[in-house]
């Protein structure tokens, strides 16, 4: 049985390119990028060739770029580098990433004040809650650009223009953006913006976070004076390079966009009671998350994956839980709507072959579900 992947926002497969980068520097570039002999200036090399190609694609300084072991690490650098002091206050949003919203639930812990703000039912954060809660100890707003979810994009040049406004630091977790979608740091105002690598084409373990001049970001590791003391640790040199190598092939997702939509035209036409959660207009061209009424989500995972389609019923990193989507619940649908939703991320590779067969797949499951259901057998 063949199988086709369509779960790009949980990860991307690696580029050949960039596995021939990765392996290349494995096998040929042995030194420790902080040693000043001829292998540790080759690693070094390496290493400051990849800040110049992350920090282009992105519209920063090379100086700017930190590099972590991936989104999480990311975020953590920057909501523990900025808001871990007395008496702060943090804004946020209910949708965001665990990366997020475990940072911030440890910092409440510590005793930071943390607010949460929640969306509209299309999934988007209003400017004027965030507006309104400010203090005058905010020092951090956390607002990711775009859910992993439902792929809804945040406003966040206006929340950049809010914080600047207010003088609060602002970060955005743009790791299901980045590589994927032109970003240009400068234009859309950040103070800290998150990316991981193995969202578009780059290897797991490996990512960065920008870090705007000036902004006084406080370590989280401790050890050596790597990334001019903002990261200790001896740099994946490996893994950075084919970062790099990922983010100078990185291409423009909007033309998934089509694909998408003849996903969701496909599915709406044929099965009854599919609906799409969030909003439609301002969303990644990649992404769709449909709700089936009646229908657990991971039944419908379970059944395509059997068919040889790989989908996915929310975040990657959520996999096992059994609680429903906090990202549908913050956007209010009832816990057994949530439950019945499915993501949907599509990938370049991706071909109208493969999404005609993915609708009929669908069409097929959920019609053997709904027949098998003791709920809709009684509908």
């Amino acid at each position: 049985m063949q199988h086709y992947y369509f779960d790009h926002n949980a990860t991307t497969p690696v580029a050949p390119e960039v596995l021939r980068d990765l392996t290349q520097t494995l096998a040929e570039v042995c030194g420790n990028a902080s040693s000043i002999h001829y292998y540790g200036q080759a690693a070094k090399q390496r290493l400051e060739n990849a800040r110049r190609q992350i920090a282009a694609r992105m519209g920063a300084d090379p100086r700017e770029i930190v590099f972590t072991s991936g989104g999480t690490e990311s975020d953590n650098l920057a909501i523990f580098g900025i808001a871990r002091r007395e008496s702060a206050h943090v804004i946020t949003s209910a949708i965001e990433h665990p990366a997020v919203l475990n940072a911030c639930a440890q910092l409440e812990r510590e005793g930071t004040e943390v607010t949460y703000l929640p969306p509209t039912g299309d999934g988007i954060v209003q400017l004027d809650d965030i507006k309104r809660a400010l203090r005058p100890s905010t020092v951090l707003i956390t607002i990711m650009h775009a859910n992993n979810e439902t792929g809804v994009v945040q406003p966040v040049r206006e929340i950049s223009e809010i914080a600047r406004s207010a003088g609060v630091v602002f970060h955005s977790d743009g790791v299901q953006v980045a590589g994927r979608l032109p970003v240009n740091v400068r234009e859309i105002g950040v103070d800290l913006y998150a990316i991981s690598g193995h969202k578009f084409g780059a290897p797991k373990g490996v990512g960065a976070l920008y870090v705007r001049k000036g902004v006084p970001l406080k370590p989280i590791l401790f050890g050596g004076h790597h990334e001019r003391d903002r990261r200790a640790g001896t740099e994946n040199v490996p893994g950075i390079s084919a970062l790099g190598k990922a983010a100078g092939l990185a291409s423009d997702w909007t033309q998934i966009a089509p694909l998408r939509d003849r996903l969701e035209r496909g599915i709406l036409g044929s099965i009854e009671g599919a609906s799409i959660n969030g909003s439609t207009g301002h969303r990644l061209p990649n992404t769709t998350n449909i709700r089936f009424d009646g229908i657990e989500g991971e039944a419908i995972v379970i059944a395509l994956d059997l068919r040889g389609y790989a989908v996915s019923s929310g975040s990657a990193c959520s996999s096992g839980a059994v609680e429903p989507s906090h990202v549908l619940l913050a956007m209010g649908l009832k816990p057994e709507d949530a439950r019945s939703s499915v993501r949907f991320s599509l990938g370049p590779e991706n071909t109208e072959a493969e999404v005609d067969g993915l609708i009929a797949a669908v069409e097929a499951s959920v019609a053997h579900l709904r027949r098998i259901s003791p709920v809709m057998s009684h509908v």
